[in-house]
């Protein structure tokens, strides 16, 4: 449950995926199911009407009256249905232009909305471009599945229903001949497809696997060129380029089977129904009119089977498509929010971890019974080797992870029974690597509090010191950073960081190596800062540049999950224990 409202979970099959989103428009999906239906039997209609004029012709009864008078009739029904065949097609066109686009827009956000609720787990484990890959599979799939069978099969049905009745009209054996072959057609159409959709498939696979190597050389074409492997590079792809094109000469080959296959059932159908309908017309059993009605309905009938065993072939790419994406995205979330969990309104920040157990493998328990006591507004550093724990420390704050046992607490309650999005509403997080936008720096600072004026803006930015690089950019605030702030240095990327934390404003203040990528003089700059933004909040640093910390109110040392010390700058320097040794071992206060 978002607290904006419901989040809906669409169906985790592709039929009942597709069925859930077209039964919110049925009306739409009505009128054009029946306009797609009144627009192929109008067009099958139309060589019963040519029949008729060729039949008035053959037999001479237009040939002493007025030929307008006579043909009228005839004409005025070719172009009634002419007419009625451009109305339903182009209102089908109408419907669609009206449903779709919203529809497009309404699973795509759902998607989106159920997809950020996955753990960090789930995200480690998948590539962000594939998984925007698959929300764009999963609307544009339940697309074009509709489209195939609205708009591409049920007018085929209609033609061959329509046509299999003026057939059956104009003689039993002429409709019987119909019925058996396209049956016959249909079933080795959707049978053969789904093989050919199989190697097609594989052919996919190994065509992405390809690019994802160009992609992957691409990415790093400076270490290519600094190690000459240009050509070991050309080598290495040509064998995956090799398994792309034995896959694409095997999908290739089956098409072209079906093909063939499809062109001798064609034959033998237009052959056999003109001979068949010549045979009847020389026992007297139909007339010419209805000899030519059946050889235009041939021609017409092949053409539409040869189209139905290629849709058959692309709703099963499409179904394809639904199904990769509902499998990826729509797993079941690691960490919900418990159904009784409730916004909190967290005022001083107050932070207890109480007999907290841990791992992220089973039988490697990171904390076993951790217990840190943090008083609101107390500042507080987390020290201790690579390992200790301190980022494990911050990830079960942030509800990054969920512990295995023990409770923690802010302001006396427990972070379980409140809905993440509250409890991150009250932490503002400066990390390492600052996750930026591909959006302008006003965007990205005023991230923080999207309600926040240009001028808390510009003033958040000064007090990160990063109004001054801002201004000295050619489109200032405006300007665009790149995908997660390429256009920018490390140091000034995180100086944005600071800026969206200052103007967040959150009671509990999480630092995690915030300034690691800055170098001293800024470091010195923007320390006056933090001290600045420190008052009366909350405040954990974890730093490996232990100058940072001298200056907190306590700082807990870590090592194998274990609290080993604890005391102000002062006070641990005078134990000589941990903390002591790793002053003693850094330079320029690095550790």
């Amino acid at each position: 449950m978002s607290e904006f409202g419901a989040i809906t979970v669409p169906p985790k099959r592709p039929a009942a995926f597709v069925w859930h989103y077209i039964r919110q428009n049925p009306g739409w999906y009505w009128a054009i199911a029946l306009l797609q239906v009144g627009a192929a039997m109008t067009a099958t209609l139309m060589p019963y009407a040519i029949g008729r004029i060729t039949g008035a012709v053959s037999e001479g009864l237009w040939d002493h009256t007025d030929l307008f008078q006579a043909s009228l009739p005839a004409l005025g029904l070719l172009f009634g249905l002419a007419v009625a065949q451009m109305v339903f097609a182009r209102g089908a066109t109408f419907c669609m232009i009206m449903v779709r686009p919203q529809q497009k827009v309404q699973i795509t956000r759902d998607l989106f909305a159920y997809l950020q609720q996955h753990s960090p787990r789930y995200f480690g484990e998948h590539f962000a471009g594939s998984l925007a890959q698959r929300i764009s599979e999963g609307s544009i799939g339940l697309l074009d599945a509709t489209w195939v069978l609205i708009v591409e099969m049920l007018p085929i049905l209609v033609v061959l229903t329509t046509s299999l009745v003026l057939l059956t009209l104009a003689s039993p054996w002429l409709g019987l001949g119909l019925l058996v072959w396209v049956v016959s057609y249909s079933l080795l159409a959707y049978v053969l497809s789904r093989k050919a959709q199989v190697l097609a498939n594989d052919h996919a696979k190994t065509r992405s696997v390809t690019t994802g190597k160009i992609v992957d050389a691409v990415s790093n074409l400076s270490s290519i060129r600094l190690f000459a492997r240009q050509d070991f590079e050309l080598g290495y792809l040509s064998r995956y380029q090799s398994t792309e094109k034995k896959a694409a000469q095997r999908s290739f080959f089956y098409q072209e089977k079906i093909r063939l296959l499809q062109d001798s059932l064609s034959i033998v159908l237009r052959v056999g129904l003109v001979a068949l309908a010549l045979y009847l017309w020389h026992l007297g059993k139909i007339d010419v009119g209805q000899l030519v009605m059946v050889a235009t309905l041939g021609l017409m009938i092949v053409a539409q089977c040869s189209f139905l065993s290629m849709q058959f072939m692309h709703f099963f790419e499409f179904v394809g498509n639904i199904e990769n994406s509902i499998n990826t995205l729509l797993q079941p979330h690691e960490m919900p929010d418990r159904q009784d969990a409730q916004p909190a309104l967290i005022d001083k920040g107050s932070i207890h971890f109480r007999n907290v157990d841990f791992s992220y493998n089973p039988g490697k328990p990171i904390f076993r019974h951790f217990n840190l006591d943090i008083p609101a507004g107390q500042r507080v550093g987390i020290v201790g080797l690579s390992g200790s724990g301190k980022s494990t420390l911050l990830n079960l704050l942030l509800r990054s992870y969920d512990p295995q046992g023990g409770t923690i607490e802010v302001d006396g309650l427990n972070v379980l029974g409140m809905t993440q999005q509250s409890l991150h509403t009250h932490i503002a997080l400066i990390p390492q690597e600052p996750g930026l936008f591909h959006r302008s720096l006003r965007e990205n600072i005023g991230y923080g509090d999207v309600q926040a004026s240009d001028e808390q803006i510009a003033q958040a930015a000064q007090r990160a010191h990063a109004h001054e690089f801002i201004l000295q950019m050619p489109e200032g605030y405006d300007a665009l950073i790149g995908e997660r702030g390429v256009k920018l240095s490390g140091g000034q990327r995180q100086r944005i960081a600071i800026a969206r934390a200052l103007l967040k404003n959150a009671p509990i203040l999480v630092l995690d190596e915030a300034t690691a990528s800055l170098d001293s003089e800024t470091e010195s700059l923007i320390q006056n800062s933090l001290d600045d933004i420190m008052a009366d909040k909350t405040v954990l640093i974890v730093a490996h540049r232990l100058s940072t910390l001298a200056h907190l109110d306590r700082i807990v040392v870590l090592d194998n999950g274990s609290i080993v010390e604890d005391g102000n700058h002062a006070q641990l320097l005078e134990q000589q224990g941990l903390y002591y040794r790793l002053w003693q071992h850094q330079s320029d206060g690095l550790l």
